[in-house]
C-alpha cells in the first residue's frame, strides 16, 4: 500500500479517515520538483478534475528529505483564506506522516513561460492580458501582506 492510500482528508467541520485514491481517480503527472509531484485528478463523486499537490514532508527535524511540516501548513492556511479568480484554490487536503496531498484548481493552459516559448511571440493584447492577471493576482496577495517568491504563472487564455 502506497503513502498516499494511509493519508486521511481534513475537514474543518468533521474529520474522517478516507484515502485520496477512495476520493479522487489519480491521472497524469503535470510536473514534478524537489519535494513532490502533481497529478491531475478527478473527483469521484462530481466528475470535476483537479491537480493534486504531493509534498513529501520531513520524518524528523535532522531530516532533508521534504519539507518541514509547518511550512506545508502554512501554505494551507494561506491557500484556505485567498478568494482571487487568478489564485488556485484549495478544494481538499489530505495528510499522513510522510506526505501531504492538496487538492487544488486545476488551472489549464499550462505555465505561461512554455506557451511563450512554443509560440515564439506575444502580441501587445496578449501581453497585456496576461501581465494583467500576474498584476492582480500578486497585488491581492500584497494587500493581504503575503509574498510569494516562487510565482507559477498558468495560461488563461482570454475566450
Amino acid at each position: 500500500m502506497g503513502l498516499s492510500r494511509l493519508c486521511v482528508l481534513l475537514q474543518a467541520v468533521s474529520p474522517h479517515a478516507r484515502s485520496v485514491e477512495e476520493l479522487y481517480e489519480l491521472l497524469e503527472t503535470l510536473g514534478s520538483g524537489h519535494y513532490g509531484v502533481v497529478k491531475r485528478c478527478r473527483e469521484r463523486s462530481t466528475g470535476a478534475f483537479y491537480a493534486a499537490k504531493f509534498v513529501k514532508t520531513r520524518r524528523c527535524r535532522g531530516s532533508r528529505r521534504g519539507l518541514e511540516r509547518v511550512q506545508v501548513e502554512r501554505e494551507v492556511a494561506i491557500l484556505r483564506d485567498l478568494q482571487h479568480p487568478n489564485i488556485m484554490r484549495l478544494h481538499d487536503l489530505f495528510t499522513c506522516r510522510a506526505e501531504m496531498v492538496l487538492v487544488l484548481e486545476l488551472m489549464r493552459g499550462g505555465e505561461l513561460f512554455d506557451f511563450i516559448a512554443e509560440k515564439e511571440m506575444l502580441s501587445e493584447e496578449e501581453a497585456i492580458e496576461f501581465l494583467e492577471q500576474i498584476l492582480l493576482g500578486v497585488q491581492y496577495l500584497h494587500g493581504r501582506r503575503i509574498a510569494h517568491f516562487d510565482l507559477k504563472v498558468p495560461v488563461q487564455v482570454p475566450g
